[in-house]
């Protein structure tokens, strides 16, 4: 495939994270979870996202991957634990061993579990949140802070989601790559949906693949759909420390060969992002909270409107990487200097222009390339180390499962869309580090 540049009208923005609403007005929109204090300990009612658990579809997901005796157990061994240093490390087991299990069910290891395909991300995800419900409305028989609530809600979700778990050989000779991805999001619009980004971080960590050079060892982390763990601080969804980027991948982009942050984009496409804005266009995360601001982050004296891809851009769209185009995305959405009004740039920013949308529209896709490319950047990494955006085809179900009231929770084609796109990431990967000897 040649070198191509591309145009995405305003109108596009919203699906570029796959997405079909339309983007919240408001410069900040918020649910509230209420509290009550029950034997001195102050207990939360579930979240907006752990809601959804109790629906049909996730159910179903969990029945039919074995994944629903997760929670209860969970549940049981922390009515045991007698002090916070316990509970502590029951978090630290059972979060870490939901994520090697997931990981091993993606991957072929161990029994299935039930009929749902082993390349589906979703067990994970709703087990996760049964998980975070059961220790928000925990009520020990010692005491219990809501700090101390709070950091075992951040262990849980960080161990969960293997941000704690990368381990890369110490051998040399051996690549390193690290890949991101994103939970489902947009699950009012339909509870059934997966996200292939995440399906793919499940499929390929700890595995190797072969380059010109020889080995390279993918490892891998998930990433929550919320605003608030982007932003740092504290948060009723999350726990305390926050951060969540730059806390995950700081230790180790110094170390690695190449890094890539997926998320799922447009229809029938891959796109390699160009360039990344800092702006948050204000649609509403999985928690329904929407942030319409500049991205947050430390220093923002010196802060850049924008930062760019260093991944082998034109290798990888010029490769046969799989059944779907790879396109190398140069759009952006600008206030240009001087002006008031937001411009569409199909070959790219202009210059003192500020952001409104980077190729990766302005949701939490283009936030993580940003913090990650800026970070890379801060590190003094930019001129050596490869690292960007890929965005993956949405993940579609098959003709006629289309209805979220009354379609199947999987089917055949689903899965293989799934399954392809996973194999397409992969491909990716191996020609980015061809690229990059």
């Amino acid at each position: 495939m040649s070198h191509i540049r591309i145009r995405l009208g305003t109108a596009g923005l919203a699906l570029l994270a796959g997405l079909a609403a339309p983007p919240v007005a408001a410069a900040d929109t918020a649910t509230t979870t209420d509290t009550v204090t029950t034997a001195g300990n102050s207990v939360a009612a579930p979240t907006v996202e752990e809601l959804r658990l109790d629906r049909a579809a996730p159910q179903e997901i969990l029945r039919r991957s074995g994944f629903d005796a997760v929670a209860p157990r969970f549940a049981r061994a922390l009515a045991g634990a007698r002090s916070y240093a316990q509970a502590e490390h029951i978090v630290l087991r059972q979060g870490s061993g939901l994520w090697r299990r997931a990981v091993d069910r993606a991957q072929g290891r161990g029994l299935a579990g039930g009929d749902i395909s082993r390349d589906d991300d979703r067990p994970l995800y709703w087990a996760r949140l049964g998980m975070t419900r059961e220790v928000r409305s925990w009520q020990p028989e010692f005491n219990l802070s809501d700090t101390q609530r709070g950091r075992l809600l951040d262990e849980l979700e960080r161990s969960s989601r293997g941000q704690n778990a990368i381990r890369f050989p110490r051998e040399k000779g051996v690549k390193r790559i690290l890949l991101t991805g994103f939970d489902p999001f947009t699950l009012d619009r339909d509870v059934r949906i997966s996200n292939p980004s995440g399906a793919t971080a499940l499929a390929l960590d700890g595995t190797v693949i072969r380059t010109a050079d020889g080995p390279a060892r993918i490892e891998t982390a998930v990433f929550p759909v919320r605003w608030q763990d982007f932003t740092g601080g504290t948060s009723q969804a999350f726990g305390s420390g926050g951060g969540t980027v730059e806390r995950t991948l700081r230790p180790y982009l110094p170390r690695v060969d190449l890094f890539t942050t997926v998320s799922q984009g447009r229809v029938g496409r891959f796109d390699i992002e160009r360039t990344n804005g800092a702006w948050r266009g204000g649609f509403p995360d999985n928690e329904n909270i929407g942030r319409t601001e500049t991205i947050p982050v430390s220093d923002a004296a010196s802060q850049p409107q924008w930062t760019t891809t260093t991944l082998p851009f034109q290798a990888i769209v010029a490769a046969n990487t799989g059944r779907f185009p790879v396109y190398d995305n140069t759009s952006v959405t600008e206030i240009p200097a001087g002006g008031t009004e937001q411009v569409v740039r199909p070959d790219g920013p202009t210059p003192g222009s500020t952001a409104r949308a980077g190729g990766g529209g302005n949701y939490l896709s283009n936030e993580i390339a940003y913090r990650a490319t800026l970070l890379r950047d801060r590190l003094g990494l930019r001129d050596r180390l490869p690292g960007g955006h890929v965005h993956t085809p949405v993940l579609q179900f098959g003709a006629g499962n289309t209805n979220p009231a009354t379609g199947a929770v999987t089917d055949p084609e689903f899965v293989q869309n799934r399954l392809d796109i996973i194999a397409q990431v992969r491909a990716i990967l191996t020609v980015a580090a061809d690229a990059t000897r």
